[in-house]
């Protein structure tokens, strides 16, 4: 089977022309195979020489994704045996986000330019985590992904576990109990997606697309799927992991984590849940934009508490993915739309707000918020950029979050399939959410930046120019879609718009009515 990017801008991923070279096999290829070269690059120890051949590949591999989306890609031959294919494509539901990884991944190598500690292995580790993420959205085979999926939990057990903070070792450990057991979801219901039916089982998404599944059925599958993809969202109460996670890690992999590794899990709810399960997300969908209500809040309020730095913008992931989890239950193109657009715009946000997080720990040795004061003198150019990320996460008007969230908005409120009493409740309290948002980041702006300085911060330095050009490069696209959404929407409008109607064409019970099970 062979794609290319300009036929498949539907929801489904069709046969097209093959491209002259494989772009995507590419992507994702080249920086695992380049990893394997790591412990041959001349290095003395420092990680010098390495760091470089790290950014050159990660720069290398976004080149390559941008060229992806330019040309086209060619699968390769399926493998028969267990119906396991090396079956790579994309739509506009994946190319956006293959973008950001290979994006995001550059600027990380960038921003662990300090990591002098194993540095062979620390950019092994992030090499291979760009291969593995790029995989996740590329391929077109249910197995494929399940192994991609759990390819990129290693690297982020060993990037927590090594060269974390003093608690990286629960961190570490929570995250991959969360993580690889409810992976073992994905792998039962793909299973048994494949060989439901009888014949000769198949794991490719066209072969699943094609099949009758039963309304039972589905349930069942986008029952044990919510869960799998609801942890790596995370969905509340499945978010544990992620604020030790943050609160442990190195400002590289806070860029992973937030700006990527989060996106997986709403990537994979459309592919799956919605795409592959029609019906089952007919009747899930209201709870969705209810428990998107529940992380916007809850994670909100949360937030208020924390005395640590990195938890409290980890409480602030959790509240916005809440959007994402809105608007893919509700059950529209718009909403669907800003759920996408929400995932674009908090990857770059995140990132923005966890690198400069970081910059703060390098010049003052703490997270601890009540630690913090007066920094606004003595960081001023760290102080406009924390600022501006943090303007950006609160959806200000000109910025790229708020045109994501008011799309999500405008996408619930448009669904006649939900009762206007259900759509009047759903928009108050989420937009409770946005307001409580602003509160605790200026607050915190507030608190470390402004009131007494602190005796012990009184001389640190300032951001240095390689730390300027990765804030920049993170803030200026935020920027750009906030005025211009339209740069980002059109990546993926077509496909969002056609998985509507597909859904809709393909849904034939009424939106959120359960039916017996027994």
């Amino acid at each position: 089977m062979a794609l290319d990017f300009a036929v498949t801008q539907g929801a489904a991923l069709t046969p097209g022309t093959s491209a002259a070279f494989p772009w995507l096999s590419a992507a994702i290829l080249f920086p695992i195979a380049a990893a394997l070269l790591i412990p041959f690059v001349p290095d003395k120890g420092d990680g010098k020489q390495v760091r470089w051949f790290a950014l050159g590949v990660a720069l290398t591999t976004f080149l390559i994704t941008v060229g992806a989306y330019i040309n086209g890609y060619d699968p390769s031959v399926e493998g028969p045996d267990l119906g396991l294919a090396w079956s790579v494509g994309a739509d506009g539901i994946s190319m956006p986000l293959i973008l950001l990884t290979s994006f995001i991944t550059a600027l990380a190598a960038l921003a662990a330019w300090p990591v002098t500690f194993k540095p062979k292995l620390f950019y092994f580790l992030l090499l291979a985590m760009d291969g593995g993420q790029i995989a996740v959205f590329a391929v077109q085979d249910m197995l494929l992904f399940f192994l991609a999926w759990e390819l990129e939990l290693l690297p982020v057990y060993l990037l927590l576990a090594i060269w974390g903070g003093k608690k990286r070792q629960y961190a570490a450990t929570k995250f991959i109990l969360y993580t690889a057991g409810s992976s073992l979801f994905i792998l039962v219901v793909g299973l048994a997606m494949a060989f439901h039916g009888g014949g000769a089982p198949s794991f490719e998404y066209s072969a699943l697309m094609a099949k009758d599944f039963s309304t039972k059925f589905q349930l069942l599958a986008y029952a044990g799927l919510l869960i799998a993809f609801g942890v790596k969202l995370p969905i509340v109460p499945l978010h544990t992991w992620l604020p030790d996670a943050h609160g442990e890690a190195t400002a590289p992999v806070h860029m992973l984590l937030a700006g990527i590794l989060l996106k997986m899990g709403g990537y994979a709810l459309l592919r799956f849940n919605v795409q592959l399960l029609p019906e089952g997300h007919a009747q899930f969908a209201p709870l969705l934009v209810g428990l998107g209500v529940v992380n916007i809040i809850y994670a909100a309020l949360t937030s208020f508490a924390q005395r640590n730095l990195k938890r409290k913008i980890a409480y602030s992931s959790i509240s916005h993915m809440g959007f994402v989890l809105i608007g893919i239950g509700s059950f529209s193109d718009l909403g669907t739309s800003g759920a996408m657009l929400q995932m674009i715009s908090h990857g770059l946000i995140a990132a923005a707000m966890f690198f400069v997080t970081g910059v703060f720990y390098e010049r003052t040795k703490t997270l601890s918020i009540p630690n913090m004061g007066g920094l606004a003198k003595v960081l001023p150019i760290t102080f406009a950029f924390f600022v501006a990320s943090s303007l950006a996460s609160l959806a200000l008007p000109g910025m790229s979050g708020f045109v994501s969230e008011i799309t999500v908005f405008l996408g619930v409120t448009s669904n006649d399939g939900f009762t206007v009493g259900f759509r009047v409740i759903t928009v108050v309290l989420a937009a409770i959410g946005v307001v409580l948002t602003p509160i605790y980041l200026l607050s915190l702006c507030r608190r470390v930046f402004f009131g007494p300085r602190i005796p012990a911060l009184a001389v640190v330095g300032d951001m240095k120019p390689r730390e300027l050009v990765i804030g920049l490069t993170l803030l200026v696209p935020t920027l750009v879609i906030g005025f211009w959404p339209r740069v980002a929407i059109d990546l993926y409008e077509a496909s969002t718009t056609a998985l509507a109607n597909d859904l809709a064409s393909r849904t034939v019970v009424a939106i959120g009515r359960l039916p017996a099970l027994g």
